[in-house]
């Protein structure tokens, strides 16, 4: 009964930002299956026109993760940056909302990204965690883009 509804709820997870992968490195290499890497990930946030963010995290590899059943560790860093000139409208933005997601193990584990908006000091926060449905991970990074106004001379 529990397994039913956590698929439900994963089925019916939000949608966020679709990531281009940039590159990968290869941390262990395997004799059999994908090897052990670090994925390097790209995505615009959906809501914050003039936001890109940057995510690297661990991809298990050997044959679990040649099969995608593998889970990946917790293990991920981000930095965002402004990449032009940042609008958007802040009583659309929802406070810790999604925007990116990924799944981190067959059916489990999720790493995702999340946007806070520090009005006082006119920033965008973002933050990477894992979660998973039984113990989450207390592994994070953060990162911060002041808005400025965009001048693209530099």
């Amino acid at each position: 009964m529990i397994r039913i509804a956590a698929l439900c709820a994963l089925i019916a997870l939000p949608t966020a930002a679709p990531a281009e992968e940039i590159g990968e490195v290869t941390t262990a290499w395997r004799l059999l299956g994908a090897n052990h890497r670090i994925v390097v990930e790209a995505f615009d946030d959906p809501k914050v026109e003039g936001v890109s963010c940057f995510v690297s995290r661990a991809r298990t590899g050997g044959i679990q993760g040649s099969l995608g059943i593998a889970e990946d560790t917790s293990d991920a860093s981000i930095a965002c940056r402004q990449t032009g000139p940042i609008s958007f409208e802040p009583e659309e933005l929802d406070e810790g909302e999604e925007v990116f997601g990924q799944r981190a193990s067959l059916l489990f584990k999720r790493v995702q990204v999340v946007r806070f908006f520090d009005e006082a000091r006119n920033t965008l926060i973002y933050l990477t965690y894992s979660d998973r449905l039984i113990e989450g991970s207390p592994k994070n990074a953060i990162s911060a883009v002041v808005i400025r106004p965009w001048d693209a001379a530099g």
